[in-house]
Formats: structure tokens, C-alpha cells, sequence
């Protein structure tokens, strides 16, 4: 199941946030419930996200790596695979971020499947949805 969205968010400052969004050690923690477990280097870390799909709990993991950017435009582009601790779900998500002046866009398309699908397109873009708003709200705090 695939699911997109865009967010747009401000900034107090671009260059910090750019600072921020090229840095996977300090990116990831602005993705609620999630953490890095092993780092290689800035642009690549295995990392661990917790999550509440309506009534069920699941933690996921795997490899983020940012697989492109861009400082002339503040564009990154990154890009995730998880795999749910009890192997029964897989999230794979393909996110672009764009800083400039006092804010940004987040653009995400998330493909979902396994027991996590089977909680329902409405429920995995809530899910989805809310992540993304606190992760812009942790960016522009951060």
C-alpha cells in the first residue's frame, strides 16, 4: 500500500536546519519514537523507529541513507527500509526534503505492507501524517 503527502514547515534558521537534514545522527532523532543504532558516517545509519498503529504496537528497523543532496537548492533526498521486529511488516519510504528561507516541504511516499497494511489506508496515513507533522515540528525546534 502505497501512501504519499507533502508538509510544509518554517524554520527560525535554513542553514541550521540544512545542517540538521544532511546529517542522518541528527535527522533521524527529529522522527518521533525513532533512534540511530549504528552510524556510518553522516549519510548512512541503521536506525530503529517504535510506532502505534491503532491498537498495536510495532517497532521497525533497517537501514537510512540520504541518497542524494543538493546544497545550492537545500534539497535532500532520503531513503528508508524497515522491517517490523517480528517480521510480519515492511515499510519502505522514499523522502525528499527542501529548505529555503524561513521554511521547507517534506514530501514522503511511504509503501507499506504485511500485518501494518492490513491496519487500513486510513489508519497507516494518520499514522503517517502525524509522524511527519511532529518530525517538522522537531526540525523547526531543533
Amino acid at each position: 500500500m502505497a501512501t504519499q503527502l507533502q508538509e510544509k514547515f518554517s524554520v527560525s534558521d535554513a542553514d541550521h536546519a540544512w545542517g540538521i537534514v544532511t546529517d542522518v545522527n541528527k535527522l533521524v532523532p527529529c522522527v518521533p519514537g525513532a533512534k540511530v543504532v549504528s552510524a556510518e558516517g553522516t549519510d548512512k545509519a541503521k536506525a530503529e523507529i517504535k510506532i502505534d498503529m491503532g491498537s498495536m504496537a510495532m517497532t521497525f528497523s533497517g537501514p537510512v541513507e540520504i541518497v542524494q543532496k543538493d546544497d545550492g537548492s537545500k534539497t535532500a533526498k532520503i531513503k528508508a527500509q524497515a522491517k517490523e521486529a517480528g517480521g510480519q511488516s515492511n515499510a519502505d519510504g522514499d523522502v525528499t526534503i527542501q529548505i529555503g528561507g524561513d521554511g521547507g516541504t517534506v514530501d514522503v511516499t511511504a509503501n507499506v505492507s504485511g500485518k501494518a497494511a492490513s491496519m487500513g489506508e486510513g489508519t497507516v496515513q494518520a499514522v503517517l501524517e502525524a509522524l511527519v507533522k511532529q518530525f517538522t515540528g522537531n526540525l523547526a525546534k531543533a
